[in-house]
This record gives structure tokens, C-alpha cells and sequence, in this order.
């Protein structure tokens, strides 16, 4: 009988009353407030993932999970790589030697870097390069630029590139940079124009002469993993004392935390919508129970119980936050679900590393965005409960 009475109470109370419109139209207010903030969170959240793992993942391809560096000259070499790839058989290996250089094609300079690899072990660490020489054949001079690069210099495939190296040579009286001309055989894109027009990749061999090298000498040695963090300490524990290994998270935590702590803010930013929309509620509420004292008041001197009345009034905010939530989680999927199916809004490639948004609503974010909204409306619900149950019975009657 008892939940009879609340629940005829909170339906009767729910309706529009043409006497007190605001009051309705508060409630109304409240719930459209609710289904803005959640949907706009799972969008925001899904987004914030979206980038963050498409900046993960392009930073891990051209900065490679991990890398085996050395601590001083001549500590990378065949011996090491061979004793490497027999430890850990699960893992892709591929050595590399690396120059600083000044990319010149007419007028034009751009500064890089120039990496000879193999580039069939190459191939086995970098889905980029893999992809951009598929069906060619690189000889000693031959270079690999990437896209950015091309357009900046309007390279076309065979084109001479003039590579200049910081290291400098002596030439009688006087010292003179290093040139070298290569010959564009391929273009990579990773989506970054950063790597794009910085890095370039010729072959081992032909890198290993212009730095005076020997065949067997490398400055660093490229790792694919699928577990880098896990690998990373194996093979810390049996590099030699001359060489070290490093995760290609280490070079990024500063960007990584920034966007993490980005993330966050925008969080508890976008979380105030739901809560000024919690503050509807309490208006909305605080007005019934003003307006219905009478009937509150009777109802407990009938032999209705305080918490009943409480009840309630927790009903009515519980079922309009939860309607609003409900409403905000069924348009926030539908907007994640359309802004990732149909190309409406295109990002410039040359900032971001993907032309379409990337959405990725984790199961955590989804559950700490529904739990937080309904914890917010249960909490703004109890104060108007609160103040119902205490309605002084003898002086509202007497006053009515």
C-alpha cells in the first residue's frame, strides 16, 4: 500500500500542471541540461581516446617500440644484433646508422635526418616503409623521402636530392661539408608531416661509407614488439655494458601527460554542464514542494511517514536525472556512431595524423560518466527530499 501511494505521488507530481507551468518546464529544463552534459562527455572522451591512440600509434611506427642505442661509440655491432635475434626469435631486429643532415633541392633547405637501413629487416619494424617500397628495388644511392618532403620540394620519382651531413671533411687549407647526391626512388606517408619532411631512409650500406663506417658497425638497432614495456626489461638484463635500450614512450611522456592531464580537465569541465543541470533539479524540486505543502502536510497527518514524503520528492529528481541520462547516453553513442561512419567533418592531414576523427569511448570512461551524472542527481535530489519530509504540519494547516 505504502509504495502505492509514492508511486501515484510521483507520477500525479510529474504531470503538467497549467497552474505552476515553470515549474515543469524547470524539470524540462533539468533533463535537457542532463542529456547535453553525457552526450557531450561520451563525444569529448571518445574523441580525447581517439587521438591519443592515433598519436600512439603513429609515434610508435616512426619512433619504433623499442631501440637498442649505445653509450659510447662501437658498442653496437653484428655480434650484438646476432646474439639479440637468438635470445629473443619472437622479436624483429633491424640495425641502422643515422646522420644529421640539410636536405637542399634548388633554393630550397630542410633539415632531417638520414637513416641507412636494410631495408628488408627495415620493412619487418616500420608498416610505413614497408608499404612505400613494396615493388622497388633500392641500390646503394638510392633514397626513400617522405610526402611532405616531396610536395615541399616538388620531387618526383628519379629526381636528384642534394644531402648535405654535419659531419665535415678536410680539404686542404680549409674544411668542407659533406655532399652527396641521392636519387628519390620511393615516397612514404605516415600521416605525420613532421616525420614526413624530416625523416629520409637510403640504404646501410651506402650511409656506412659516406660516415667512414665498417660493414659491421651500426648506431643503433630498431625492435619491433608487441609488448615493449614488458620487453624492454629483458633485454636490458642481457645488453652488454656499453649499450642501453629505450621505449619509444620515454621520448613522449612529456606530450603523453599533457594530454592525459588535457583530458582530465575536460572531464570535470564538461561534467559542470550536468551539474548546473542538477541545479534545475534542485530549483524544480524546491518549487513543488513549496507549491504542494498543503498536500504534503496532509498527506502527513493522514499517517503518511516522513520518509515516504522523502521518497517522493528522491523519485521525482532520481527519474528525471536518469531519463536525461539514458536520453544522453542514446545521442552520444548515435553521434560517436555517425561521426565515425560518415567523413562530415575532415582534418587537415598536415596538423593531424588522420583526415577523419577518431573516436575510441572506452568501457572505463562510459561507466565513470554515467556513474558520475547519477551520482550528481541522487545528490541533488536529496535536499528537496530532505525539506519535503520536514514540513511543519500544524502551521501549514492553520496557514491554509
Amino acid at each position: 500500500m505504502k509504495t502505492s501511494i509514492v508511486s501515484y505521488l510521483v507520477k500525479r507530481f510529474l504531470r503538467f500542471d497549467k497552474e505552476q507551468p515553470f515549474i515543469f518546464l524547470s524539470a524540462l529544463l533539468a533533463f535537457l541540461g542532463i542529456t547535453l552534459g553525457v552526450m557531450v562527455l561520451l563525444i569529448a572522451m571518445a574523441l580525447m581516446n581517439g587521438f591519443d591512440k592515433e598519436f600512439k600509434k603513429k609515434l610508435t611506427i616512426m619512433n619504433y617500440p623499442l631501440t637498442v642505442i649505445p653509450k659510447f661509440y662501437g658498442a653496437i655491432n653484428e655480434n650484438l644484433l646476432i646474439d639479440l635475434e637468438s635470445r629473443f626469435p619472437n622479436l624483429q631486429f633491424s640495425p641502422y646508422v643515422q646522420s644529421s643532415v640539410m636536405i637542399k633541392s634548388g633554393s630550397k633547405l630542410e633539415g632531417g635526418y638520414l637513416f641507412g637501413v636494410n631495408f628488408k629487416d627495415e620493412a619487418q619494424v616500420n608498416s610505413v616503409l614497408k608499404k612505400a617500397i613494396v615493388g622497388k628495388d633500392f641500390h646503394k644511392f638510392d633514397v626513400l623521402i617522405g610526402k611532405s618532403l616531396k610536395e615541399e620540394f616538388n620531387l618526383f620519382i628519379d629526381d636528384k636530392l642534394m644531402y648535405i651531413f654535419t659531419s665535415v671533411e678536410p680539404g686542404g687549407l680549409s674544411i668542407t661539408p659533406k655532399l652527396k647526391r641521392f636519387k628519390v626512388r620511393s615516397v612514404f606517408d605516415s600521416g605525420l608531416s613532421a616525420y614526413d619532411k624530416a625523416y629520409s631512409y637510403t640504404t646501410l650500406e651506402a650511409l656506412q661509407i659516406l660516415m667512414h663506417m665498417p660493414s659491421n658497425m651500426y648506431d643503433g638497432i630498431h625492435i619491433y614488439s608487441k609488448n615493449p614495456r614488458v620487453d624492454i626489461k629483458k633485454i636490458k638484463n642481457v645488453l652488454p655494458i656499453g649499450a642501453t635500450v629505450k621505449g619509444w614512450w620515454q621520448d613522449n611522456l612529456n606530450f603523453f601527460a599533457a594530454m592525459e592531464m588535457e583530458k582530465t580537465s575536460l572531464f570535470i569541465v564538461l561534467m559542470l554542464i550536468i551539474l548546473i543541470a542538477a541545479v534545475n533539479i534542485i530549483s524544480s524540486l524546491l518549487m513543488t514542494v513549496m507549491n504542494r505543502r498543503g498536500e504534503i502536510a496532509l498527506l502527513l497527518s493522514l499517517g503518511a511517514t516522513t520518509t515516504e514524503i522523502k521518497k517522493v520528492f528522491l523519485y521525482l529528481g532520481v527519474i528525471i536525472g536518469i531519463g536525461g541520462i539514458f536520453a544522453g547516453v542514446f545521442l552520444g553513442l548515435s553521434g560517436i556512431w555517425v561521426l565515425g561512419t560518415f567523413d562530415i567533418i575532415s582534418l587537415p592531414k598536415d596538423v593531424y595524423p588522420t583526415t577523419t576523427l577518431p573516436l575510441d569511448l572506452n568501457t572505463l570512461d562510459f561507466f565513470l560518466i554515467v556513474l558520475g551524472a547519477f551520482g550528481i542527481v541522487v545528490g541533488s535530489s536529496y535536499y528537496p527530499a530532505k525539506k519535503a519530509s520536514e514540513v511543519d504540519i500544524l502551521t501549514v494547516l492553520r496557514n491554509e
